[in-house]
């Protein structure tokens, strides 16, 4: 066998390559670099990791609906509440013949349809309410229905139509008959 020749500057030939397949690594008792992942059980680690991010997700979800209603609810139960409120001052006032304070509690457009002095000639001639009972704001149409009792003893269902302030966003009573 000859040597190839060697020239100053340029690196030694490289040996001949054997032909065929790479030799086959070293025996037992090698370590491989890095450990195997284990095999056993890994459906179960997944079922496992899938129910819990299932259960978080409908916790997060639950809690975000249960919170939903509950403002629906806190909402609806302080419009209700406003809306008594604007009522009953309204009704109040008017049986204690306080008319310039009931007239001051109506909303714009009752104010732009009535004068002042018409208003208190009107509710004036009225019988006059002794008690009262309301019913539950009816949100669609902004109506609270009353159950008054009058002076006679006599009773009617009476409708109490409200309206929102622009300014202020408090109801106020427009409208009151049956």
């Amino acid at each position: 066998m000859t040597t190839a020749p060697s020239f100053p500057g340029y690196p030694p030939p490289m040996p001949a390559q054997p032909a065929g397949p790479p030799p086959p690594p070293p025996g037992p008792g090698v370590q491989p670099p890095f450990p195997a992942p284990p095999i056993e059980g890994k459906g179960r680690r997944i079922g496992w990791g899938l129910g819990i991010g299932a259960g978080v997700l409908l916790l997060i979800c639950g809690g975000g609906i249960a919170a939903v209603i509950g403002l629906g609810t806190a909402a609806s139960r302080s419009l209700n509440e406003q809306a008594h409120k604007a009522v009953s001052a309204y009704l109040d006032a008017v049986h204690a013949q306080r008319y310039d304070q009931a007239y001051a509690m109506l909303c714009q457009q009752a104010k732009d349809d009535e004068s002042a002095a018409a208003f208190r000639s009107r509710v004036a001639e009225l019988a006059p309410i002794t008690t009262y009972q309301m019913g539950g704001l009816n949100t669609i149409n902004l109506t609270v229905p009353v159950e008054a009792t009058y002076q006679n003893g006599t009773t009617a269902q009476l409708q109490a139509y409200l309206g929102q302030n622009q300014n202020t966003a408090a109801l106020e009573v427009c409208d009151f008959g049956e």
